[in-house]
């Protein structure tokens, strides 16, 4: 049996989230095309009948720019040891960036197996993906140099056998059925922005939080209220939508997401407050659940 505990890393929008859904066949990390979607460690469990592999899929490392981004970053970072392996994602069709850059000079000082995804393959000519290959063995000693397609499911078989070869022997650390650490809350939460995510433009993403207020279960329903917090009173009717359309159309599309992961008929409330500059406020950002101690 081999059981350990594997890394996500790259820097932000280049599908490690997609490719940790692809991997578990759950929706268990938001996606959207927003650069800097995930905001902590995601924990997602893979099990077969030789293997349990535990995912942590991270935050994008990026150029901070306020005590947000420092958290995300120094989440991501502390992922490069403690780990058996590491899974180094990059979006092969783009090409190196300087996050990647960035990213192997941080791993040039761990002692840890790291295995090269060449991701978004799907974008590219078999010519294009060797070409990219070559670009990148010579950048760092990677352990395996492997091409998925995290959106189109391609090639995830053969990452999963690839990366149990760098695993301890051992025993499962959770029993089968807990694919997650994700607190019902905060799956509710995230769904929720998900949603905004992909209606809102520019930087506008960047200034919202959802964070669930209430969670009632009751026989035939579950009754809840997801709190949209803004950084500044204008993004508000932005949010909210001409007569309320936007704000419904993303508890629609959530409440069907949250209905599939509860199993149970859903009551969802959407409310959207202001919290001037939040991302710098060390209080809202616990309350957030997005740090403990800095």
């Amino acid at each position: 049996m081999r059981c350990g505990f594997v890394s996500i890393i790259g820097r932000a929008n280049v599908g490690k989230s997609t490719l940790l859904n692809s991997i578990i066949e759950r929706h268990l990390a938001i996606t959207s095309p927003v650069s800097g979607t995930t905001r902590t460690v995601i924990q997602g469990t893979y099990n077969d009948d030789n293997s349990q592999i535990i995912f942590l899929d991270t935050p994008g490392i990026h150029k901070a720019v306020n005590r947000l981004g420092r958290i995300l970053n120094k989440q991501a970072t502390s992922m490069f040891k403690d780990t058996d392996v590491i899974l180094f994602v990059v979006d092969a069709y783009a090409g190196i960036g300087k996050g990647d850059n960035l990213i192997i000079e941080y791993l040039k000082s761990v002692d840890v197996p790291v295995i090269l995804v060449l991701n978004k393959i799907d974008r590219l000519e078999n010519e294009q993906i060797f070409e990219s290959i070559n670009t990148y063995k010579d950048l760092y000693p990677f352990a395996e140099i492997v091409p998925t397609s995290a959106l189109g499911n391609d090639n995830i078989t053969r990452l999963i056998e690839v990366i149990k070869k760098y695993l301890p022997e051992g025993v499962r650390y959770f029993s089968e059925d807990n694919i997650t650490n994700s607190s019902k809350s905060f799956m509710i939460s995230e769904y929720v922005r998900e949603k905004l995510l992909r209606y809102l433009s520019k930087e506008i993403p960047h200034s919202i939080a959802c964070v669930t207020s209430y969670f009632e279960e009751e026989e035939n329903i579950i009754k809840m209220g997801v709190d949209i917090i803004v950084d500044r009173d204008p993004l508000k009717k932005i949010v909210i939508g001409k007569d309320g359309a936007l704000l419904k159309q993303v508890g629609m599309e959530a409440r069907q997401d949250i209905e599939e992961l509860l199993g149970k008929k859903v009551f969802i409330e959407l409310y959207v407050k202001t919290i001037e500059n939040w991302r710098e406020k060390q209080n809202v950002l616990k309350e957030l659940g997005l740090v403990n101690n800095e």
